[in-house]
């Protein structure tokens, strides 16, 4: 069997089990072995009947005395077996697995492990592992560390080990060593074929770490390998078009500004005016909290484009915040009678002539735009994009050879050990200042007791101070899921709002909601018709109404705290005080302690490293949704293990030679995985 093999050629996978691996991620024999176990159980101290006790975790061996079906008084089926060895007999019990009769037959040896707990007036294992007990053999599922395995509904780490045993033996052959002997001497690293047999079938706990350790290096480095190669490829592009600095529209543009930069601001425009002058095109990414002058910055750029007679292109995942970039550029650039048009699918808008700055959706991609000499492409919120999306909007404004300069903009703080992995094709600048007159936004975290003295409040300060809210709720409608029953949907709440501010003036935005029905209703907000604006969390990018000074977010333990922060910086844009009002109905502890870090800490990026901890980046970015490679053994808290293997990948690319096996590997998984 081939590492590329489907696992549809190991034995007892049909296609239903095909469909349940493949939720994991799992389609290759490769996959398989590299679907590590996320903890394991201590079965490995085997001891006699007599000798154990209530609250004990062992294995004992024994043959089988009896075993039936029972049932109790609730007139449940459970299965009884009676286990014996020299010293003694004891009891195990499992529920609901009436085929047990038929498994475990009286006169078999078996080993059982478990936890020992009492039932009844008796002493007995309490639903044990259990597996027939064969001369010569090693046991999988008892007498040993035993590996627990992320699962799916259908797929149990019992049916896992068997088909991993299986794989691991059939194509150990193919596994060879891929790293230089110096680099796993340095690094203090097993060889490549013992990683895998350590961490499926660990002797003791400092094996199965072995063995993690050197796979997440492995996985660690590949990702580094791939950005390098892509900053490379992209710095082979030819020359972008020639943008000449001139310093003295660049400070007249920034003094005609309503507001000063700031000193994070103007670092970021010299590092992009020096991108601008290097002989390979740029591509880079600002990272800043919301309300940070992202735009601003990239308007500068786009400014420097158009005193040189080309074209600028913005990107955006959303109508609403085009929409809002195109109303900031037109206001920006109208001094200079440039000409802006904006693309979405719901609308076209444009100025007589031929087009300055392009400002759309994804569908720039598909509409006939009339893209002549692109220089700049700006895409905003860029995570929202897949990889698909952004390559075909850089190469639409490429002109023949001649590649356009690429800025990509994100307000989600992405901590510095993922931004450097999974960016690493990237320079990275952060927007690490707000603007000087921007106020603090207090945050209270408000439990269901203080709910109504919470309303009475929103009444007031909207009727005393003529402000406006945002209340957003995770969901469109009620779930029919019984796990999501609680959580708050925008529809629903809209209706019980209605009711709670009678006086009020409500509206309800979703993303279901077509193009026109959105910009009524923003423009009712903004021009302060409505009250309470009603919302899914589709507000968390591109409205801007000074305003609006209270947030208030349902079932608040759904977001991450980088979510949670981008909502929060939808206020605090005026002059007013403003406030973010954090609802929750959970009573977990764990859920309490991070939802307070944002009553203490208005940091975003602080804030990201937080929920990176407490949640891992699958649920704080969205990983699946955006095309992430999200890890599946290494760790992003492993800052360690990520600079020695970028050491390392940075070594790969520089002497590409003395890692020809590793390239060779590289090469071969790119073949069976694209």
């Amino acid at each position: 069997m081939k590492l590329s093999s489907p696992v549809s050629e190991l034995s007892l996978v049909g296609s239903y089990y095909q469909k349940k691996l493949s939720k994991l991620g799992i389609v290759t024999a490769l996959d398989l072995i590299n679907h590590i176990p996320h903890r394991y159980i201590d079965f490995s101290q085997t001891f006699f009947i007599s000798k154990v006790k209530v609250g004990d975790i062992l294995t004992v061996k024994g043959k089988v005395k009896s075993v039936k079906n029972q049932y109790t008084r609730t007139v449940r089926k459970i299965q009884v077996a009676e286990i014996e060895d020299s010293t003694g007999s004891i009891s195990a019990v499992w529920f609901n697995q009436p085929y047990l009769i038929n498994t475990l037959n009286k006169g078999d040896t078996v080993s059982l492990s478990g936890k020992i707990d009492w039932f009844g007036r008796k002493v007995a294992f309490i639903s044990p592992e259990y597996e027939k007990n064969v001369t010569g053999k090693i046991g999988l599922h008892t007498g040993r560390l035993v590996p627990i395995y992320p699962e799916t509904s259908g797929l149990s780490s019992k049916w896992l080990r068997g088909r991993m045993k299986e794989a691991i033996i059939q194509t150990s052959n193919e596994i060879e060593e891929i790293l230089p002997n110096e680099v796993l001497k340095k690094y203090d690293l097993v060889e490549l074929k013992d990683s895998y047999y350590f961490v499926h079938f660990p002797e003791n706990f400092k094996q199965a770490e072995d063995g993690r350790k050197r796979l997440a290096f492995d996985e660690l480095l590949y990702l580094h390998i791939a950005s390098l190669k892509r900053k490379l490829a992209w710095q082979k592009n030819d020359s972008t078009f020639d943008l000449k600095i001139d310093k003295k529209a660049v400070h007249t543009f920034i003094k005609n500004l309503s507001f000063k930069l700031t000193n994070s601001q103007e670092k970021i425009v010299d590092e992009i005016f020096s991108d601008f002058s290097k002989k390979y095109p740029m591509n880079r990414l600002l990272e800043g909290d919301v309300g940070s002058g992202k735009t601003v910055v990239a308007a500068i750029g786009a400014f420097i484009s158009f005193i040189n007679g080309y074209q600028t292109v913005f990107m955006a995942p959303t109508q609403i915040l085009a929409q809002q970039h195109y109303n900031t550029l037109k206001e920006l650039f109208d001094p200079y009678k440039a000409r802006i048009s904006l693309l979405t699918s719901g609308q076209v808008k444009k100025d007589l002539g031929k087009e300055d700055i392009f400002v759309g959706t994804h569908s720039l991609i598909n509409k006939n735009a009339l893209f002549d000499k692109v220089s700049l492409v700006v895409i905003d919120e860029q995570q929202k994009f897949g990889v698909n999306q952004r390559e075909k909007l850089v190469k639409k404004a490429r002109n023949k050879k001649i590649s356009p300069h690429v800025l990509n903009l994100t307000a989600t703080p992405i901590p510095r050990t993922v931004a450097l992995t999974l960016y690493g094709d990237l320079d990275l600048s952060i927007l690490d200042e707000l603007p000087p007159k921007r106020l603090p936004i207090t945050t209270w975290l408000v439990p269901p007791t203080k709910r109504q003295g919470a309303y009475k409040w929103i009444q007031k300060n909207i009727q005393d101070n003529k402000i406006q809210v945002y209340i957003v709720c995770p969901l469109i409608e009620e779930s029919q899921k019984e796990t999501m029953q609680t959580v708050k949907s925008a529809k629903s709440e809209f209706e019980k709002l209605k009711k709670v501010f009678p006086n009020l003036s409500l509206d309800l935005m979703h993303g279901k909601l077509k193009s026109k029905e959105k910009e009524n209703i923003i423009e009712r907000f903004k021009k302060g018709k409505t009250d309470i604006l009603v919302s899914t969390p589709v507000v968390e990018v591109g409205i801007d109404v000074g305003n609006a000074t209270i947030m208030v977010i349902e079932a608040a333990e759904r977001f991450g705290l980088s979510s949670l922060h981008q909502l929060r910086g939808r206020v605090g844009r005026g002059t007013k005080k403003s406030y973010c009002l954090l609802f929750t109905e959970s009573k977990s502890e764990k859920v309490v302690t991070r939802l307070s870090a944002m009553q203490k800490n208005l940091n975003g990026f602080e804030l990201a490293e937080l929920d990176l901890k407490l949640r891992g980046p699958g649920e704080v970015f969205g990983i699946k949704q955006h095309g992430f490679p999200e890890l599946k053994i290494a760790s992003w808290q492993d800052i360690g293990l990520i600079k020695k293997t970028k050491k390392v990948a940075l070594d790969v690319i520089k002497s590409p030679k003395k890692y020809k096996e590793l390239l060779k590997e590289i090469n071969t998984r790119n073949k069976f995985t694209n």
